[in-house]
């Protein structure tokens, strides 16, 4: 991998994680005007017409038949399964909780990267990424007094379900490139999510508010496709244990947008944590 390479993969990976970082806010304020199951599916039908769009109008090949299972667990991971679960979880959670998974988050990545990308860490690599994620997940909890059991484990395991669908469209996009693997993906779920919207659509459309459509409009336009656009290429590049480090970051962008947007309290020790995560991003990027 060339210093360049590798800046690349960064920079497209931060930019992936900003607009991620607005997805569990989002999701929040969307779930209080649209049904879960059905803001999973219509998102997903939004960004795969979308998708196919531009997989049409830039005359790209369909994927070989080897590809169709690898491209089968990232909608799995990233279309239906982390959308899903986020969705319900913050049905019992508020935004601030969710985003206490997330620190989790590049540590799932990272195992999932080894596992399905044979990627090879260093041992230095493996004590940065469990110090930054242990420090966010510390400091989230101790600013969220209000718990649910139900919430936590649908937030687990969505973050099992997205840490493989990261991995596994990374080592994809290899071949296929980042924009193609998301929005093959996207197409491959188009049947049973447009199912899934029809079974589910809403009786009446009237009391959703302009804010919940706005969120709709983010989670499948931005949060379903331009993200994974940035993400999938800096995992490429980059590698997918590093530059997964960098979602470390995620729950504090996240804080400030559920603060901006939701009006939920920033403490200022996070100031103090943010640098200390940074540290340990720095740290994880020496060592992948």
């Amino acid at each position: 991998m060339t210093e360049y390479s590798s800046r690349q993969g960064w920079g497209n990976g931060l930019i992936g994680v900003l607009i991620f970082s607005g997805s569990l806010p989002a999701t929040r304020v969307a779930v209080s005007g649209f049904d879960p199951l059905f803001l999973t599916s219509v998102r997903a039908v939004i960004a795969a017409l979308l998708g196919s769009a531009l997989l049409v109008m830039l005359k790209q090949s369909r994927p070989d038949r080897r590809d169709l299972p690898s491209l089968g667990i990232v909608a799995l991971g990233v279309v239906v399964g982390f959308p899903l679960l986020t969705a319900l979880a913050l049905q019992y959670i508020t935004a601030g909780h969710s985003i206490v998974f997330i620190g989790l988050l590049p540590l799932s990545t990272a195992i999932f990267g080894v596992l399905r990308g044979g990627e090879r860490p260093k041992p230095m690599f493996w004590l940065f990424s469990c110090v930054g994620g242990l420090a966010v997940a510390l400091y989230a909890l101790s600013q969220n007094a209000e718990m649910s059991l139900q919430g936590d484990l649908m937030m687990v395991a969505a973050i099992v379900a997205c840490g493989l669908g990261y991995a596994e469209g990374a080592t994809l996009s290899r071949r296929l490139g980042g924009w193609q693997v998301i929005s093959w993906a996207l197409v491959l779920a188009l049947p049973v999510m447009s199912v899934v919207t029809v079974a589910t659509w809403p009786d009446s459309w009237s009391g959703i508010s302009t804010a919940a459509w706005l969120s709709l409009g983010y989670v499948s336009v931005f949060s379903m496709l331009v993200g994974f656009v940035f993400w999938y290429r800096g995992l490429a590049l980059g590698g997918i244990a590093g530059v997964g480090q960098l979602q470390l970051l995620q729950p504090f962008f996240g804080l400030i947008l559920a603060a901006a947007l939701l009006a939920e309290t920033i403490a200022p020790a996070m100031v103090a944590v943010t640098l200390f995560v940074v540290t340990c991003v720095v740290g994880a990027k020496r060592f992948s």
